[in-house]
């Protein structure tokens, strides 16, 4: 998911940087289509986190309250899960972000209108 994401943002770029006006209508509504799905895969990885975070907090005081190295060695597979998860829902997050500052200026050079939140670099 990181290239495809990657490679649709450098898309995206590069036709902001020499636009093809002829197909700025087509690719604002693919684009649409791209956010919804970027949207479903965040959502996706945000309830893995949420699941794998609970699950090791649940395991913690488990440890915490039987002291067992069964339960510790379970606690720290865990972590080892939660600490990707959250960095690859990190990048999911930003570059979603990212995205719809790139809608916007898509809109914006169609339409002929200064919206909001059209930097370039994705700062709102």
């Amino acid at each position: 998911m990181r290239y495809y994401m990657k490679a649709y943002e450098k898309f995206l770029r590069d036709l902001l940087q020499d636009p093809d006006r002829e197909k700025l209508s087509a690719v604002r509504k693919e684009t649409l289509v791209q956010i919804g799905l970027m949207q479903h895969e965040r959502l996706v990885h945000f309830l893995v986190c949420i699941l794998v975070g609970v699950a090791f907090m649940i395991v913690l005081g488990l440890v915490l309250y039987y002291k067992t190295v069964g339960l510790f060695l379970l606690d720290l597979l865990l972590l080892g899960l939660l600490a990707p998860y959250l960095g690859h829902y990190y990048f999911l997050e930003n570059t979603t972000q990212r995205m719809y500052v790139l809608y916007n200026m898509l809109a914006a050079m169609e339409d002929g209108v200064d919206y909001p939140n059209t930097d370039p670099d994705g700062k709102i």
